[in-house]
C-alpha cells in the first residue's frame, strides 16, 4: 500500500459535517432450504416483496438494539468515534483490613519502574544518556518507514520576557511566517499550541490573513494541538485551574475557527501527572505527548519498546479513561534531539543554524549545509540512518520527528531553510524504493493516524501483555512522573517550592474566580431584572479576563515560579487586577442575592467591600479594620462556596472590643475577642482586636450577621485570657488578662485534643486524641544550604534547625480559639519565620478535629542567599518512608523515599495534602492552602519546604536565581485519624491510600474559604433590617460530591444566546474516600451519592428545564469521545448525575426563575 494512503482524508473531513454513518456492516439473511414446491413458488414470484420485508424487520430490530447509527464528522464540531474492543476482565481487588480498593489492570506502574532502574547514570556514547543504537537493516523489509517530521515553535507565554513582550517581538511574527509559508506549498505541515499567543494574533491580524489561517487548519496543514490558553504545569497546577486554562483555550478556538482539538503536545512541562491524562480524556482527546521524564525512566521504556504506551488512572478498573501517549526519548525537544540519538548528527539538519543565522552554531563542530544535488544523497542517507534508529525504540514502523524549538520559525529566511531543505532530503528518500521508507512534513494528527492504522493491521502487542481496547499493541502504564530528573542528578523539584509568595496568590484567584462564576449564574438563573442583566454583561468582559489571567499563571513558567523578576511582577500584577475587578462584582451581587438593591448597580459603588483586601499584587492581605460607634452596627454577609451547610469559627478585625455578635433575626450568638498580632519582635501587638464566634451559612448561599456596639441585650464578647512565656518582652494589653508561663511545657486543648509545646523553643512536642495514648509530633524549623535555582533543588547536606531557646511565646486562651503564638530566637537578630498553632472549640465544626498552622515567612535580605526554609513533623508513626501526596488536588499518588537517589530526588509536589500512615492505621495529615514541596526522608518524619532564596541560576536558561522573596504566610491544617481496621503491608503496595470523608471536609474548607463582605457605612441599632439570608439548593448535595465549577461559559453571549442552547454549565467531582476511617465521624455527613443527584430539583424557586451531558472543556456531548457510556448521556437528560468515586462529569443546562422575583 502506497505510503500516502496511510494519510486519510475522510477521518479530518470537510469543513461541513459528514452525515455518513460510523459503521457499514450488512446484515446477512440467513438461507435455509425448503421442500415445498409452493412455497417456493410463491418465494420466486414474490422475491422482491419478501425481501424488502424481511431486511425491513431486520434494520428495526439493529435500530431498536443499537440506536440510530452516528455520523462520521471532523475536528470541526465533532469527530468520528474510536469504538473501544470490549473488555471483560475482572477488576483487582486489594485487600486493605475490612475492604478493598478497586484498582486498575496495568502492564507497568511507575513504582515498578523506580523499583528496578539502578539510576547508575551509565554514559551511552553518543546517545548519552541511552546506549549505542544498532539495526540489522530488514526491519522495514515488510512494513516500510513512515517519518512524520513535525515543525513546530515553542512560544512560553511569560519567562524571560512577559507575554506581551514575547508577542511584539516574536510570536506575532512567527505566525504570520506559518501563514505565508504554509500557503506557498500544501505539502508543509505545522502544530501550534498556545491559544493566548494564537488570540492576540487574531486581534490585529487582517481578514485575509484570517482566512488564509482558517483555510491551512481546514485542510489539515495547520493543526491546533492541546488548544489550551497555555501548555499547563502539571505540579503546581490545581486541576480546577487546568480544565479552566484548557476549556478557555479550547471555547475560544472552536468558536473562532470552528476547530475542536483531540491530540495533545506537552514538551515542556517539568514531569507529568496522571491528572492531565484524564482531564484530557474526558475532553475528549485520543492521543498526547510529553518529553520532560526522568532520562533513567526513558531509558528503561525504550530498552523495551515501551515508549508509546496507553496512560490508565490506578483506579480506572473499567479502562474507560485510557489514552494514547507518545514519550519523546532523548534529552531535549530541540532539533539536535529529536532526528535520532546522535546530537551531533542531528544538528547538522536544523538549517537554522547554517552559518550567518541569527541562532547559534552547532556545538559538535559540524554545521549544516544547504542541500543541493552534489550533497543530497550522502545527507539523506546520514538522516534516514537516525530516523531508522530512533525508529528502533518504538514498536511500529511509524515515525515521529520533531522539527523546531523555543521561539522559531521567525521569520521568512529561516522557516523557508528548514522546509525547503527538508524536501530535497524527502524527495530524495521517496525516490528510491529500495530504502522502505517514505517521509514528509506531518502534523500530530497524520503520525497518530497512520500509526493507529498500522497498529490495527500488525498485532504489536507482547505475549500476556493486557494493553488497552483503545488501541492495541501497546502496554498499559499508570502512575506519574514526579520528580524529574534531566541528567546526573540534577532533579526539578526547586520549582514546588519557588516564588511561594505568588503559588498563593494563584490559590486565593482559583477561590475567587469560582466564587464569582457562581454568584454570576445565580444573578442570571434567579433574577432576570435588566439591572441584573446589565451588571452581568457589564463586567463579562472583566470576568473573561479573570480566567484568562488565572490561566496564563498556569503556564510552565508561571505557576512554577521559573521567570525573570519583571515577568513574575507581569504576573502577579494580571492577578491582583483580576482579584479587584472580581470582589467588586461579588461585593454588587450580594446585594442582588439578598434582595438588597438592584437600581444602578452597574453603575454606582457597592454598599460592601471585601473583608480581606490587598493594597498591592504582591503585598499580604489585610483584615478591614470594622470601626463602630457606640448605639451603631455593622453588617458582615458571608458567601459559602461549598455545596454543603457550613458551620464554621470565623474572623473580623474590629478596633473596639467592646462589641456584640447577632444572627440576622437578631439573635444574640457567643463570640470571642483577643489581640491581633504580628510578626514585629518588639511589638507583636498591633492595638486592634480579632473577633471570632460561629456561623453556619445555607450551601452556595449567603448568610448576615451584624456586629454591634451598645447591644444591651446581649453578652459582649469575652476576652482571651493570655499567658507569656518568661522570656517574651511585652506588656499586658487591655481588656485582657495576663500571667507568666512558669513550666517547661505549655498546653492547649478543646473536647476532642490536646496539644503540648516546648515552652523554651515554642515549638509543637505532642498531639493528644482524646480517650487515646498521645502521639509525638516534634515540629521542626530548619534551613537547607543549597547550590540549585529556580528550576533545581541541590542541598549541601541535610536541613539544620535554626530554632534556639529563648524566644516569645504567647498562648491565648479564648472560649471559641485557643493560640499559641512563637516568635522564635535565632542567630538573626531578625528571625525569618514566626508562627501560630490554634485549635477551635465551635460545636458541631469541622475545625474541632483541626490543628492550625500559619508560618510568617520573611526569608529577606543576603543573610538568606542561598538558603532554604522548611518545617518538619517528626512523628512516631512507622510509615517506613512511605508517604502520599496529592497531584493537582485531585487524587493521591504513593511516595516512597529511595536510598538510591538523592535527597532532592525524594521530594514530590504537594499541591494540597501529604499525609504518612503506620501500620496501627494511625494517619498524619497536612493539608496546605497552596502548593509546596514534601519529603518524608526518615521514617515517621514529613516535611515541607516553606521558601527558597537562590543566588544563582542553575543552568536552564532562564539567566538568573530566585531572589525576589517576599512576605507571605503559610497555612496548614493538621489532622490525627484513626483507622478502625488494620492495615496491609505499606511498603508491598503500589496502590495510594485515599483521603477520608473527614480529610476531604478539611481539604475544602481550607481551599475554599468563605468570602466575608463588609458593609461600608454602620447603621443605627434603632433601625434592623429584615432577615437577610440566600439559599438557592433545595437541600445540601452529597457530602462526597464537590461541585467543581457553576458558571456561565460565555457571559457577554448570554443574552444573544437561546436557552434552546444551555447557557449554564455545572462540573462535578465525586470524591472517593477512605472507607477504613468512620465514614460520619467528624465530618457531620448525612448522605453519599450512591444514588443519583436530580439536578431538575437541585434549586430553591428556579427550573432545570433541560440538561445534557458535556465534555470537561464542554465542547462534546457524546459519551463515547470521552471513553463514557451512553448512559451517561441518557441519564443526564433525565436530570440524573450517577457518577462514579474519582469521575468529573459536566453538564449543560438551562434555568428559568420561578417565584423568585415576585419575593423581592
Amino acid at each position: 500500500m502506497a505510503f500516502s494512503s496511510y494519510i486519510s482524508r475522510t477521518r479530518r473531513g470537510g469543513w461541513a459535517q459528514s452525515t455518513l454513518p460510523s459503521s457499514n456492516s450488512k446484515s446477512k439473511l440467513p438461507r435455509k432450504s425448503r421442500r415445498r414446491a409452493a412455497l417456493k413458488e410463491f418465494l420466486r414470484t414474490n422475491f422482491f416483496t419478501v425481501g424488502l420485508s424481511l431486511s425491513l424487520f431486520v434494520f428495526l430490530v439493529i435500530l431498536f438494539r443499537s440506536g440510530v447509527p452516528k455520523p462520521i464528522t471532523s475536528h470541526f464540531n465533532s469527530r468520528a468515534l474510536r469504538h473501544r474492543k470490549p473488555i471483560n476482565r475482572k477488576p483487582i481487588l486489594t485487600e486493605h483490613g475490612n475492604y478493598s480498593i478497586l484498582a486498575a489492570h496495568v502492564d507497568i506502574t511507575t513504582k515498578d519502574l523506580y523499583d528496578k532502574i539502578e539510576f547508575l547514570d551509565v554514559d551511552g556514547g553518543a546517545w548519552k544518556q541511552g546506549w549505542s543504537v544498532t539495526y540489522k537493516g530488514n526491519e522495514w523489509d515488510s512494513e516500510k518507514l513512515k517519518v512524520f517530521v513535525v515543525p513546530h515553535s515553542h512560544n512560553d507565554p511569560g519567562w524571560k520576557l512577559t507575554v506581551e513582550e514575547y508577542y511584539d517581538r516574536q510570536s506575532r511574527h512567527i505566525i504570520d511566517t506559518i501563514v505565508e509559508t504554509l500557503s506557498k506549498d500544501s505539502r508543509r505541515k505545522f502544530i501550534w499550541e498556545e491559544m493566548s499567543y494564537l488570540q492576540r494574533w487574531w486581534r490585529d491580524a487582517s481578514d485575509t490573513k484570517k482566512e488564509s489561517f482558517i483555510h491551512l487548519v481546514k485542510s489539515g496543514q495547520l493543526e491546533i494541538v492541546g488548544g489550551g490558553w497555555v501548555m499547563n504545569d502539571e505540579a503546581n497546577s490545581h486541576y480546577f485551574s487546568i480544565i479552566e486554562q484548557m476549556t478557555e483555550g479550547n471555547i475560544w478556538l472552536k468558536d473562532t475557527i470552528g476547530f475542536v482539538p483531540k491530540n495533545s503536545w506537552a514538551i515542556d512541562p517539568f514531569g507529568y501527572s496522571p491528572t492531565m491524562a484524564y482531564l484530557l480524556r474526558r475532553m475528549g482527546f485520543d492521543n498526547m505527548l510529553i518529553q520532560r521524564t526522568h532520562y533513567e525512566l526513558k531509558k528503561e521504556l525504550a530498552w523495551h519498546k515501551n515508549l508509546e504506551y496507553i496512560w490508565r488512572q490506578s483506579w480506572d478498573a473499567a479502562e474507560t479513561t485510557d489514552i494514547f501517549v507518545h514519550m519523546m526519548p532523548f534529552y531535549s525537544y530541540d532539533i539536535p534531539h529529536t532526528c535520532g540519538p546522535e546530537p551531533a548528527i542531528c544538528c547538522q539538519f536544523d538549517f537554522a543554524r547554517m552559518r550567518g543565522s541569527v541562532y547559534e552554531l552547532c556545538p559538535w563542530g559540524q554545521h549544516p549545509e544547504e542541500i543541493n544535488q552534489e550533497n543530497v544523497q550522502e545527507l539523506a542517507f546520514k538522516l534516514l540512518d537516525q530516523y531508522r534508529k530512533k525508529s528502533t525504540l518504538y514498536r511500529t514502523n511509524t515515525l515521529l520527528v520533531p522539527l523546531g524549538d523555543d521561539f522559531r520559525y521567525v521569520s521568512i529566511n529561516e522557516a523557508e531553510a528548514q522546509f525547503k531543505n527538508y524536501q530535497l532530503l524527502f524527495d530524495h528518500i521517496n525516490s528510491n524504493p529500495s530504502l522502505n521508507a517514505e517521509a514528509k512534513f506531518g502534523t500530530l494528527e497524520d503520525y497518530f493516524q497512520t500509526l493507529r492504522e498500522e497498529a490495527d493491521r500488525i498485532n504489536y502487542s507482547y505475549p500476556g501483555e493486557i494493553g488497552s481496547g483503545v488501541v492495541g499493541g501497546f502496554p498499559s502504564l499508570s502512575g506519574d512522573f514526579f520528580t524529574y530528573a534531566d541528567r546526573q542528578q540534577d532533579y526539578w523539584s526547586g520549582y514546588y517550592v519557588s516564588r511561594p509568595f505568588f503559588k498563593g496568590v494563584d490559590r486565593v484567584l482559583e477561590q475567587t474566580l469560582r466564587a464569582t462564576e457562581m454568584m454570576m449564574a445565580l444573578i442570571l438563573g434567579f433574577c432576570r431584572r435588566s439591572q441584573c442583566e446589565k451588571l452581568t454583561v457589564g463586567f463579562s468582559h472583566k470576568l473573561i479576563a479573570a480566567r484568562r489571567n488565572l490561566a496564563l499563571f498556569q503556564h510552565h513558567d508561571g505557576v512554577t515560579g521559573t521567570a525573570k523578576d519583571h515577568v513574575v511582577t507581569d504576573y502577579g500584577t494580571r492577578m491582583h487586577i483580576s482579584l479587584q475587578d472580581l470582589q467588586i462584582y461579588m461585593s454588587k451581587a450580594i446585594e442582588a442575592l439578598l434582595g438588597m438593591r438592584f437600581e444602578k448597580l452597574d453603575q454606582s459603588p457597592s454598599n460592601f467591600e471585601p473583608s480581606l483586601m490587598r493594597s498591592k499584587y504582591d503585598a499580604q492581605p489585610v483584615h478591614k479594620v470594622i470601626s463602630i460607634q457606640k448605639g451603631t452596627y455593622q453588617s458582615v454577609v458571608f458567601f459559602n462556596p461549598l455545596e454543603q451547610t457550613r458551620k464554621e469559627v470565623v474572623l473580623v478585625v474590629v478596633d473596639n472590643p467592646d462589641i456584640s455578635v447577632v444572627d440576622s433575626d437578631w439573635k444574640c450568638v457567643e463570640s470571642q475577642v483577643s489581640p491581633e498580632l504580628q510578626h514585629q519582635k518588639s511589638k507583636i501587638f498591633t492595638g486592634r482586636h480579632r473577633v471570632h464566634w460561629v456561623v453556619s451559612v445555607p450551601a452556595m448561599g449567603l448568610q448576615t450577621y451584624y456586629i454591634a456596639n451598645g447591644l444591651t441585650d446581649c453578652e459582649k464578647a469575652r476576652p482571651a485570657k493570655l499567658k507569656f512565656s518568661k522570656s517574651s518582652l511585652v506588656h499586658c494589653p487591655a481588656p485582657y488578662s495576663c500571667e507568666k508561663l512558669e513550666a517547661s511545657v505549655a498546653e492547649i486543648e478543646n473536647q476532642h485534643q490536646k496539644l503540648s509545646f516546648d515552652v523554651r523553643y515554642g515549638l509543637l512536642q505532642k498531639i493528644s486524641l482524646k480517650n487515646r495514648p498521645p502521639n509525638i509530633v516534634n515540629e521542626e524549623i530548619g534551613m537547607y544550604t543549597s547550590s540549585g535555582g529556580a528550576y533545581l533543588f541541590k542541598p549541601d547536606g541535610h536541613a539544620l534547625t535554626i530554632i534556639e531557646e529563648g524566644g516569645q511565646l504567647l498562648i491565648s486562651e479564648g472560649l471559641l480559639m485557643q493560640e499559641v503564638y512563637s516568635y522564635p530566637r535565632t542567630a538573626w537578630e531578625n528571625a525569618p519565620i514566626s508562627h501560630s498553632t490554634r485549635i477551635y472549640n465551635g460545636e458541631n465544626t469541622i475545625q474541632e478535629f483541626v490543628i492550625e498552622k500559619e508560618y510568617h515567612v520573611e526569608l529577606l535580605g543576603h543573610d538568606f542567599d542561598d538558603r532554604e526554609l522548611m518545617v518538619r513533623y517528626k512523628t512516631d508513626i512507622d510509615n517506613k518512608k512511605i508517604f502520599y501526596s496529592d497531584v493537582n488536588g485531585f487524587q493521591m499518588m504513593r511516595r516512597e523515599t529511595y536510598d538510591k537517589i538523592p535527597l532532592q530526588g525524594n521530594y514530590y509536589p504537594m499541591p494540597s495534602l501529604a499525609f504518612i500512615q503506620g501500620s496501627n492505621g494511625q494517619r498524619f495529615s497536612v493539608h496546605s492552602r497552596q502548593s509546596l514541596g514534601v519529603a518524608s526522608l526518615k521514617d515517621g518524619h514529613l516535611e515541607m519546604m516553606l521558601d527558597r532564596r537562590l543566588v544563582r541560576d542553575d543552568g536552564r536558561g532562564l539567566g538568573q536565581g530566585v531572589m525576589d522573596n517576599r512576605v507571605m504566610n503559610v497555612v496548614f491544617h493538621i489532622t490525627m485519624e484513626t483507622n478502625i481496621s488494620s492495615l496491609s503491608n505499606l511498603v508491598s503496595s503500589s496502590l495510594p491510600f485515599s483521603p477520608s470523608l473527614f480529610s476531604h471536609s478539611v481539604g475544602a474548607h481550607l481551599n475554599y474559604p468563605f468570602h466575608a463582605f463588609i458593609a461600608k457605612m454602620p447603621q443605627e441599632l434603632s433601625v434592623k433590617p429584615p432577615p437577610r439570608s440566600f439559599s438557592p439548593l433545595a437541600a445540601p448535595l452529597p457530602c462526597d460530591l464537590h461541585i467543581v465549577n457553576f458558571k456561565v461559559p460565555r457571559p457577554s453571549k448570554f443574552f444573544q444566546e437561546p436557552p434552546e442552547d444551555l447557557r449554564f454549565a455545572l462540573i462535578v467531582h465525586r470524591r472517593h474516600w477512605d472507607s477504613s476511617y468512620c465514614r460520619k465521624g467528624r465530618s457531620q455527613c448525612t448522605k453519599l451519592a450512591d444514588e443519583p443527584l436530580n439536578l431538575f430539583s437541585m434549586f430553591n424557586d428556579i427550573a432545570v428545564s433541560k440538561v445534557k451531558a458535556a465534555s470537561l472543556n464542554l465542547l462534546h456531548e457524546d459519551p463515547e469521545i470521552l471513553g463514557l457510556a451512553e448512559t451517561f448521556g441518557d441519564l443526564a437528560r433525565e436530570g440524573h448525575v450517577a457518577i462514579s468515586p474519582m469521575e468529573i462529569q459536566a453538564y449543560k443546562l438551562e434555568l428559568r426563575p420561578q417565584q423568585w422575583n415576585a419575593r423581592q
